[in-house]
């Protein structure tokens, strides 16, 4: 089985000052979150002491330090900000969950307290984008050309836990993983939720908490990429970090207008309040500044497929000298239309991403990068013991280290086509490591991940 498999088996404070400098707009935008939010934050605190005062358990709220020493730029958002009401703030917090959980004509329980909701097509939160209303989703994409493509098997339908009682979505309708009031409550704030913090993307050692070990191409136009990614349940030992493994997309510089598309598989107890390992998506248009997010938490991705839920868990996971299972995705853009669409598996299409979400992504992509991140929030003055891939280091090899296998390239003629001059760098190798190779088998390939925190990473 390609696509799902045994891998073996086939090797508020109120703010009252005045300003009289002159800000840019990212600036601008970086202040109004800034009072955004303390006023969420005291939100969250009249919250969690309501809920002690009716003898109910609190949830655990994190707070994001993107804390700056200047005024706020007033706008309609800080006038309200300005006036704090806890109940108001609610009253907003229920606004943005009606906005992202749509009607649904059926709810499947997950095993791990998900709830699945079965969402007609034209109603998923794509549709909320003023060039897509009206709108239904496209059904067909001309796939990359590649003779290696042969094996046929469905077995998808069951990596994802809330499919394993064999209840699905019926045909026109979507699973959406329904946001609950408490996954935004461990947000920074209503604007940041379900997105990532500015520039996470590689670049160089100073990554603002962010750590990887990545193999990449760059120097040509890219179409698209594909791989085959080990899955594990890494460790994650603060509630606002993540480890993820996942491929990137990317075109423009590392500036404001980075753009990406990515997809793989994470652990993220502030996005999704548990350990389990979730398949996801994510895009930006402008570095994560103002566009994008994760999944389908704003309008943005297409989702054509009624059997995978983007951001559920998925099962099995792979286990220390133990079973080894993988996800394999393809990421391309369509040459009849110019969307980008996702793949999963062998040929089941999961959607697309409209190309004018994007500006340097209407063209090629300039880099492909696949790998692992995790965020450090070095918490006590060390280095955080949160886990990339495995756990454990690239050198222990199959079975124990976490891998990334068959990295191909989509070029201009729609091919798919092997990597030609792989790059590989972890940018903490006492944390985190990466090593790569090639063979008849898997092609080209890497090892890569670590333990976080030892002997040699402090």
């Amino acid at each position: 089985m390609d696509n799902w498999c045994f891998v073996h088996h086939y090797t508020t404070r109120q703010c009252q000052c005045y300003c009289t400098t002159t800000t840019t707009q990212e600036e601008d935008q970086e202040l109004q979150e800034e009072e955004e939010t303390r006023t969420y934050n005291s939100t969250k605190n009249h919250v969690m002491a309501s809920r002690y005062s009716k003898n109910i358990s609190p949830i655990i709220y994190i707070f994001v330090f993107f804390l700056f020493s200047v005024c706020p730029v007033l706008s309609s958002l800080e006038q309200f900000n300005q006036t704090f009401n806890p109940s108001d703030d609610m009253k907003i917090i229920k606004s943005h969950l009606m906005k992202i959980n749509k009607p649904s004509i059926k709810t499947i329980k997950s095993p791990d307290g998900d709830l699945i909701d079965c969402v007609l097509s034209h109603q998923q939160p794509a549709f909320d984008h003023p060039q897509l209303k009206g709108q239904k989703p496209l059904e067909l994409a001309e796939r990359p050309r590649s003779s290696g493509h042969n094996i046929n098997s469905m077995e998808f339908e069951n990596f994802q836990l809330w499919s394993m009682s064999g209840e699905t979505c019926p045909e026109g309708t979507i699973p959406v993983r329904r946001t609950k009031e408490q996954d935004i409550l461990r947000a920074s704030s209503i604007r940041r939720f379900g997105r990532k913090i500015k520039r996470p993307v590689r670049r160089d050692t100073t990554s603002n908490g962010h750590e990887h070990a990545v193999g990449y191409v760059t120097g040509d136009q890219y179409y698209g990429a594909k791989a085959s990614i080990n899955v594990w349940a890494p460790k994650v030992t603060k509630q606002y970090e993540f480890s993820l493994s996942q491929m990137w997309v990317i075109s423009g510089s590392f500036g404001d207008d980075l753009n990406t598309i990515e997809a793989g598989w994470q652990v993220s107890p502030e996005l999704y309040g548990d350990n389990y390992p979730r398949f996801f998506t994510y895009w930006t248009s402008d570095a994560y500044q103002a566009t994008g997010c994760y999944n389908l938490l704003c309008s943005g991705f297409v989702q054509t497929n009624n059997r995978i839920a983007i951001g559920a868990a998925i099962s099995p996971t792979s286990s220390y000298n133990g079973g080894q299972y993988d996800i394999s995705i393809m990421i391309w853009k369509d040459p009849k239309h110019g969307h980008w669409w996702l793949e999963f598996g062998s040929g089941v299409l999961v959607g697309y991403w409209p190309s004018f979400l994007f500006t340097h992504l209407r063209g090629s992509a300039s880099m492909i990068q696949f790998g692992g991140e995790i965020v450090n929030s070095r918490g006590n003055g060390f280095h955080t013991s949160t886990q990339m891939g495995s756990g454990h280091f690239a050198g222990e090899g199959f079975g124990k280290a976490s891998y990334f296998r068959n990295l191909q390239v989509v070029d201009w003629d729609n091919s798919l086509i092997p990597l030609s001059n792989l790059k590989v760098l972890a940018d903490h190798p006492n944390c985190y490591d990466i090593q790569g190779g090639i063979n008849r088998v898997w092609g080209n390939y890497f090892y890569y991940g670590g333990p976080g925190r030892n002997q040699r990473c402090s």
